[in-house]
């Protein structure tokens, strides 16, 4: 398997993930991508998130991050590729351990949890999009096993 990563990616930010699949002899390059950030295409394609907060502000925030976000998960479902979001965060397993938590996000502002859970739920209904939690220290071996 060739792992895809696209070139949008900041450079010197994803080391850790290079050199687990390095040590593991696992192929992977750079290129542009349509959508998402790692691909094993056409099937799978991963957008990396680097916490909650980011993801939240994606889905919820101010409108264009919003239509930004919208417009990458209907790219993804119209190509018949699954998009998943990885947030690399491990104060999270599942999106119900949002419920209930205020997520902070640019400029001290506060989202509840119950509304960005539901913010997921909506993307996943109508995109097919799904959304995963891992230690940012395990997201090489998490982004390989979700391509696979």
């Amino acid at each position: 398997m060739l792992i895809v990563e696209d070139t949008r990616n900041k450079t010197g930010k994803h080391e850790n993930k290079h050199k687990y699949w390095d040590e593991i002899g696992t192929p992977w390059l750079r290129s542009a991508l349509p959508f998402g950030d790692y691909w094993a295409a056409p099937r799978v394609a991963i957008d990396t998130k680097q916490d909650i907060q980011e993801v939240v502000a994606n889905m919820c925030g101010a409108g264009k991050e919003k239509a930004r976000f919208r417009r990458e998960c209907q790219k993804a479902q119209a190509a018949g590729c699954k998009l998943i979001i990885l947030i690399e965060d491990k104060r999270y397993n599942v999106p119900e351990d949002l419920l209930g938590k205020k997520i902070y996000i640019l400029n001290g502002q506060t989202i509840p949890g119950d509304q960005a859970y539901l913010a997921m739920k909506m993307h996943e209904e109508r995109y097919g999009v799904e959304f995963w939690f891992c230690d940012p220290a395990e997201s090489g071996r998490v982004i390989k096993e979700l391509l696979e």
